[in-house]
């Protein structure tokens, strides 16, 4: 589990593909590989790898089918800058909110808007993943945890877009990939896991 605060910015230093449409990463990040491990997780642009070995490089990572399906990771190169976080400890401040590492879907920025001390981010995302996201609510772009500051749900049967939209101080910009996102760029979102437990637990059963 990770909180969503972004430690380090890594780069992919190297790209492997495997057999049965899967990759190994081999990503820089001498921060969260002081004191990784082999079995270790590292979330890396909001997607939790394992550490399946360490170099002087960095650390490897093996990316299956399912992770390249629902995440940028699959158009990862190398020279790619990747926002690394690890997992959180019991005594570990929560300074985000519940982060699972289990990207949901991909979505892609629309526009920026920059003010004189925060810069507004719109992104456009998947539909299934749009009746998640609320206003003030939680939701994790790249890895970061961020508050919704604005919606936008498009009505069934047009061509419109399902957007989202949130604030981004000095200190993400700096120090995290939104920062050079531009438009049309992929994101991965992961939307608040609560929300999709609550839906859950509102649908009835098929056994009733």
């Amino acid at each position: 589990m990770f909180t969503g605060i972004v430690e380090e910015l890594g780069t992919i230093v190297g790209v492997e593909e495997l057999a049965g449409d899967s990759a190994r990463l081999t990503i820089a990040g001498p921060l969260v590989t002081s004191d990784a491990h082999h079995g270790d997780s590292i979330a890396v642009n909001g997607v939790c790898l394992t550490v399946s070995s360490l170099s002087d490089e960095g650390f490897c990572a093996d990316v299956m089918r399912e992770t390249l399906n629902r995440s940028s990771l699959r158009g990862a190169q190398v020279g790619t800058r990747v926002n690394l976080e690890r997992p959180v400890t019991l005594n570990t401040r929560l300074g985000g909110h519940i982060v699972q590492g289990h990207v949901d879907g991909v979505g892609h920025v629309r526009s920026r808007e920059a003010s004189e001390h925060w810069e507004v981010v719109t992104i456009d995302v998947p539909e299934d993943l749009a009746r998640y996201v609320v206003e003030k609510g939680s939701v994790t772009l790249d890895g970061v945890s961020l508050t919704v500051v604005g919606v936008g749900h498009a009505f069934p049967g047009t061509p419109e877009q399902s957007w989202l939209s949130v604030s981004l101080i000095p200190t993400t910009l700096e120090l995290t990939t939104l920062g050079f996102r531009q438009p049309g760029d992929p994101v991965n979102v992961e939307v608040d896991v609560l929300a999709k437990y609550v839906e859950r637990l509102l649908i009835p059963s098929e056994n009733g």
